[in-house]
């Protein structure tokens, strides 16, 4: 048999390793997304209530909204939108995450297995999971950072309406364009800083985490590779996660929804740092953990969700373990 007859009868993930694993994780992705959006849409809320900037430019003179926790806030989003609007944004933020995920999980393992290379015994050490990790996320993130600003900007239509605003989007497709025609392609990477920020620090606890609990597990716990070993690590991953990606995620959420004039500059900050500021100085520290609770209580479901998935996906599919 000639070689090229050879890798025509090998496996899809042999012949194709790292789009199979784009497919993979974006497939897992995709199922956590949508198991756990109604927290992500809830959260997004949270993160612009009482937000300093907009009362203190105007922008929302009588028509304040009484601050509401979390439980609040989603029975809110029933009650006064209806449980449809629960996913609202849902298809921008599956698009995101198919594109994210994709991207952070072929380039972790790229860096992992053959740019920074494991050590002898074939663990991988802490310094190079915590790069890995990071230059990972702020990859994967930037190519998707077009796709997370549809959807916090379509999670904010409902509360528009209840404002009395005229709806900005009729749907993905005429935000993508609208976005395009009023900012070009600049303005689909609006707030892509803070965005990417977030996502190296989101990754440096969910990736870095959880590669080095579940190694950790393996190498010095009687427990084998299996769903029990990978549900450990995705918790510890889940909580360490939210605690550094909340600041940044306000921010990001912030920078994403602010109204912007015709050259496409933000009307309310003039930049990641800008925003930090004003909002430590407005509404105190913890107004960077606004969301905290939801976005910790998506995280750790979402984690739990996406890494059981993938792991077995992965073993179906005869890929080898992350």
């Amino acid at each position: 048999m000639s070689p090229a007859e050879e890798e025509k009868s090998l496996p899809l993930p042999e012949r194709w390793p790292r789009a199979s694993k784009f497919a993979l994780s974006a497939c897992a992705a995709a199922v956590a997304e949508l198991v756990t959006f109604p927290l992500d849409l809830t959260k997004t809320r949270l993160q612009v209530q009482g937000e300093a900037a907009v009362h203190r430019n105007g922008a929302a003179a009588g028509q304040a909204v009484p601050y509401r926790g979390m439980l609040r806030t989603a029975a809110g989003i029933v009650q006064e939108e209806g449980l449809r609007k629960l996913w609202q944004g849902a298809t921008p933020a599956v698009y995101r995450h198919i594109v994210y995920s994709g991207v952070r999980m072929v380039a972790y393992e790229h860096l992992r297995d053959s740019v920074l290379g494991r050590s002898e015994d074939e663990s991988f050490p802490f310094w190079k999971a915590v790069v890995g990790g990071m230059s990972a996320g702020a990859i994967g993130q930037f190519f998707a950072s077009p796709t997370d600003l549809v959807k916090v900007q379509m999670q904010m239509e409902g509360k528009r309406k209840l404002e009395g605003k005229p709806l900005r989007f009729r749907g993905v497709h005429h935000a993508f364009m609208k976005i395009l025609s009023e900012g070009g392609i600049r303005g689909l990477w609006a707030g892509w800083v803070p965005n990417v920020q977030r996502a190296a620090l989101v990754n440096m606890g969910d990736l870095t985490t959880y590669d080095s609990v579940k190694h950790f597990l393996l190498l010095n716990t009687p427990l084998v590779d299996n769903s029990v070993t990978h549900s450990l690590a995705s918790c510890c991953s889940g909580l360490v996660a939210a605690v550094l990606g909340t600041p940044a995620d306000v921010v990001k959420t912030r920078i994403m929804n602010q109204p912007r004039d015709k050259q496409g500059r933000g009307l309310l900050y003039k930049s990641s740092t800008d925003c930090l500021i004003q909002t430590v100085q407005g509404e105190g520290f913890m107004s960077l953990y606004k969301g905290f609770i939801p976005t910790w209580m998506r995280m750790a479901p979402s984690s739990l969700v996406f890494w059981l998935t993938y792991e077995q996906i992965r073993r179906i599919c005869g890929v080898s373990s992350f």
